[in-house]
Formats: structure tokens, sequence, C-alpha cells
């Protein structure tokens, strides 16, 4: 058995992780498995984007904060003291759309633009110690609902999935920063 074929079949690879089959073959439907498990993977993902999205406008907007204010203030906090393109660019937000949302969170007291100690020409912006409580109080929150999601399952499927997770948010910021923000058709497109 060639190298390549033994590391198909061993019970973890070269990172010590479990393998997934390596399928190479066409799919009834004319699709590669590539493609196949791409295609479930987006629609897994979509439907559970969608979810936690609609989860979240309920959980976070009696708050009075939206979803998307909610998570500039989490990136903020979590940034330091970001200038507003480090947070757009955090955010995958153009500029002024940004600078909206930061707007908003001024205006309740969550946030604030202070000078940069060393150019007063720079802005940043970071939490006020009410903003850095409520995203801590929604955070616990939104932790308790995860931890009734995630109770029924065994210890190892629940790590096994966080790491999974955390990979594929690890793997598309490595593509998505190296891709132009314009659109581009998918192959065979005219």
């Amino acid at each position: 058995m060639s190298d390549r074929n033994k590391n198909k079949t061993s019970k973890t690879n070269s990172r010590g992780e479990p393998p997934f089959p390596a399928v190479d073959v066409a799919r009834p439907d004319g699709r590669d498995a590539l493609e196949h498990d791409a295609i479930e993977l987006h629609s897994a993902l979509s439907d559970l984007i969608r979810l936690y999205q609609f989860r979240d406008r309920s959980r976070i907007c009696c708050e009075d904060v939206s979803v998307t204010q909610c998570y500039a203030l989490n990136a903020i906090i979590r940034l330091g003291s970001p200038t507003l393109r480090e947070l757009a660019e955090e955010m995958y937000l153009d500029k002024s759309t940004t600078s909206r949302v930061v707007d908003s969170l001024v205006r309740k007291g969550h946030a604030r633009r202070v000078a940069d100690p060393a150019d007063g020409r720079v802005v940043r912006i970071e939490s006020t110690p009410g903003g850095r409580e409520l995203s801590e109080k929604i955070e616990r929150r939104l932790v308790e609902l995860e931890k009734d999601l995630i109770a029924d399952f065994d210890p190892e499927v629940r790590q096994a999935t966080a790491r999974l997770i955390a990979r594929l948010v690890r793997a598309a910021k490595e593509r998505f920063s190296h891709q132009s923000g314009v659109c581009r058709k998918a192959e065979g497109e005219d």
C-alpha cells in the first residue's frame, strides 16, 4: 500500500486529527465529492447562520442595541481601541457603514472616540465601562443558550465541533483576506 493510501486509512493524519474519507468518485448526480461536500457545508452553515442571526436579534435587541451594534461593540473590546478602518476591516463593512454603527454606540454611551496618544490626528474607538458591561451581559446570556444547545452531546463531539468551526473560520479569514471586494463570476458562468 502506498504512503498516500496508508494515510487515507490510518486512524489519524499527520497532524494527529482523524481523517475524513478521501472519496474521488463522481456522485450519481454528476457532482464530484468535493463539490457535493461544499454544497452540503454551504447549506448547513447557511441554516446555522440564519438561525443564529434571528436568535441573536431577539436576544440582543432587548438590550437596545442591534445585532450589528453588538458585533461592533464586541470587536471594539476584542481589538482594544481600533481605528475606524481597523474596525471596518474586522466587521467586513465599509467605513461609512461602520462610522454610522459607531455613532449609534457613542450616542447610547457604549463607546467613545478618543485621540491616539501617539498621534493626535488618529482617532480610536474604545468601549465605555457601560459598553463592556452590556457586552458581557449579552455574552453570558448567549453562552447559557449554547450550554443548553450542546448539553446532550458527548464532550468529545462538543470539543471537536468547536475546533472544526474555529478551523473553518481561520480558513475563511485567510481566503477572504486575499480576495478583492469585486464580485467574480464562478467558473463556467458567462
